[in-house]
């Protein structure tokens, strides 16, 4: 089945523009889930070594390529969670910088379109700033029992910046298929 690809075409499109997000982690998991490209399944990488569960659902962009080498990272949230491998049409609302051991690791905050308990969010100063700040904390700690370093640097409120990143990571992955 063929995908439909969403392009960012414009700044002065962003509040209709829908992406597509594939799943690999649901809420309220300790399941660290990756999707094989090779045998195009959803694998289980590892649990989280540390007591704490992914604070909404995690995934990617398909057809983008982050400055890490992996598909763009987006965080989505649900009143309740979907599943590894549910592909989910967004709006992106804003963005969270931070960095791992491979470099940056930007996610892209974004809202179901079709959950009526958070489509109606537009920017990040629209969630609640203790959920902000939960997501924020989740990523500060939750590979230190692993003995690997996270940085976190913050939200990024400026929606301009996260729509010239989905652009810049759609580029990356067109230019590295040809």
């Amino acid at each position: 089945m063929k995908r439909k690809k969403r392009k960012l075409e414009t700044d002065n499109e962003k509040e209709e523009l829908v992406f597509e997000v594939l799943i690999e982690i649901p809420k309220g998991s300790r399941n660290k889930y990756e999707f094989d490209k090779k045998r195009r399944l959803i694998k289980l990488d590892r649990m989280l070594f540390s007591s704490v569960h992914y604070p909404s659902d995690y995934g990617y962009f398909p057809e983008t390529l982050a400055l890490d080498g992996d598909p763009l990272d987006a965080l989505v949230l649900v009143g309740e969670p979907t599943f590894p491998g549910c592909l989910v049409d967004v709006k992106p609302i804003g963005l969270f910088k931070m960095h791992d051991e491979k470099g940056p690791d930007e996610k892209i905050l974004c809202v179901p379109v079709a959950d009526p308990m958070w489509n109606y969010l537009q920017t990040l100063d629209d969630v609640p700033q203790h959920l902000l700040r939960e997501i924020e904390h989740f990523f500060t700690i939750y590979k230190d029992l692993e003995k690997k370093k996270t940085g976190v640097e913050g939200w990024n409120k400026d929606l301009t910046e996260t729509f010239r990143i989905i652009k810049e990571s759609q580029e990356r992955y067109t230019q590295n298929q040809e």
